[in-house]
């Protein structure tokens, strides 16, 4: 486990791909997708936030899939991608990739589960949700080798019509 990343999520997005990837998540943000906050490109994904401010992003590297509970996370999605390379670049949509966050990963397909929380407080407060550690939109990547499968949403968060 890492401690957590502060990272920009320019666009509502913060993307994980393999090192030295040429995929184009841009063309993965279906209408599908979008309502998942999750779109895969092959050795890249793109996770959707509530915000466009800076989030708190925790990644794990495992060995076998983590237990399966939710409790404690609003939105809980996961999707399946390629690494070649065996690093793991995670970054802001936007960010400077030479500059960005690397983790050595299993070569090959692996599964990612990103558990999303605190999102009713960040999206409420907005633009102001990064100035505290308690109002900031908070993201665990989890990661493991599996075999390719379909994204899912395991845990689905409906913000709060105003």
């Amino acid at each position: 486990m890492t401690d957590a990343l502060r990272l920009f999520a320019d666009y509502h997005q913060i993307h994980l791909f393999d090192e030295g990837s040429a995929a184009d998540v841009a063309d993965a943000w279906t209408d599908e997708a979008v309502a998942d906050n999750v779109a895969v490109a092959g050795d890249a994904i793109a996770v959707g936030t509530a915000v466009n401010v800076f989030v708190a992003v925790t990644v794990e590297v495992l060995q076998r899939p983590p237990a399966a509970g939710t409790d404690g996370f609003d939105h809980v999605v996961e999707g399946s991608m390629q690494v070649r390379s065996g690093r793991m670049v995670v970054m802001g949509c936007t960010d400077y990739e030479p500059d960005a966050v690397r983790f050595e990963v299993p070569v090959g397909w692996l599964r990612l589960r990103v558990s999303r929380s605190n999102l009713e407080v960040a999206a409420r407060l907005g633009i102001d949700s990064d100035e505290d550690p308690a109002t900031m939109e908070r993201l665990l990547v989890q990661v493991w080798p599996a075999p390719p499968q379909p994204p899912v949403v395991v845990k689905r968060w409906q913000p709060a019509q105003p």
